[in-house]
């Protein structure tokens, strides 16, 4: 089941995003910061909303996305991260799809996702081309030498 992130759910996002096995401490601590900041301000007054993917009781993923700063009906999807024992199992997919409906919901337009272009994100760059988003472009070294940044984009339909 997906839903809003609850106020509890703040230690299980933080240790999913820190077993991960892609996230570094520093990704690890911006989720901590967006987290406070979805809890101190809510959704609307953050800018950030949160999901979460719960299956009998226990949370497998979330995913994280929030309007962009000075556009008109473009959101950015910030996080998206499945427990690693569930992979492969559609619940990245799902979470993208609950995404979607969110963005539509609030009137948005387009959704970007920035992601590496490293071989340890081949994983999350195949769910974002399997659902429909476009490899728009791509920044070479731009995280580090040898990690470059790759853009996607989806356009929904209202």
């Amino acid at each position: 089941m997906i839903e809003p992130a609850r106020e509890d759910d703040g230690p299980e996002i933080l240790l999913l995003t820190a077993n991960a096995g892609v996230f570094k401490p520093t990704e690890v601590a911006a989720v901590a910061e967006i987290w406070s900041d979805y809890l101190s301000e809510g959704a609307q007054g953050s800018g950030y909303y949160m999901l979460v993917y719960r299956e009998a009781g226990e949370l497998l993923g979330y995913a994280c996305y929030g309007p962009h700063p000075l556009t008109e009906g473009t959101f950015d999807l910030y996080w998206i991260a499945v427990d690693r024992a569930h992979r492969g199992h559609g619940i990245g997919l799902a979470l993208l799809k609950a995404v979607e409906a969110g963005v539509r919901s609030l009137g948005g337009r387009m959704i970007t996702v920035e992601t590496s272009g490293t071989p340890e994100y081949a994983p999350a760059r195949h769910v974002y081309a399997s659902a429909g988003y476009l490899d728009e472009a791509r920044l070479r070294d731009f995280y580090s030498p040898g990690d470059d940044l790759v853009i996607y984009t989806r356009h929904i339909e209202l």
